[in-house]
């Protein structure tokens, strides 16, 4: 499993906005700019964290983007399903997948492995990132 390019492109994008601090507004090529990510794309990305209710967008003069709740309320988890979907590191984790390989001992491996990680994700807020980074 790896997480796409648009999602560490979105992980890049919200950290900036958290490391800005509540309430500061950051236009999308200053964010572009800053965390190197092409201007085009990232305005798909925030678009999608936007109607994921991570973002908040503004336009006009006094427009940009600014975090839709507190660093601490956003987990890596929410930033990386919002661009990638859910998070499966195998297709037999899924309880609707019909395995051919019935008692095969990986599945419970896979779905051990698949809960760290998503407990992981779901208990990193980027806060945490902003502290870490201070």
């Amino acid at each position: 499993m790896q997480i796409t390019r648009q999602a560490d492109y979105a992980v890049r994008a919200v950290m900036y906005l958290a490391q800005l601090g509540s309430n500061e507004k950051a236009s999308t090529s200053q964010i572009a700019e800053e965390k190197d990510i092409p201007l085009s794309f990232l305005a798909k990305i925030i678009a999608q964290l936007s109607v994921a209710g991570l973002l908040q967008t503004m336009r006009g003069a006094r427009g940009g983007v600014t975090l839709a709740r507190q660093a601490e309320e956003i987990s890596l988890l929410e930033v990386v399903e919002a661009i990638d979907g859910p998070i499966l590191i195998n297709e037999c984790v899924n309880d609707s997948y019909d395995c051919s390989q019935h008692g095969c001992p990986m599945r419970s491996i896979w779905q051990e492995a698949q809960a760290d990680l998503i407990s992981r994700f779901k208990n990193t807020t980027f806060d945490q990132f902003v502290a870490e980074n201070a």
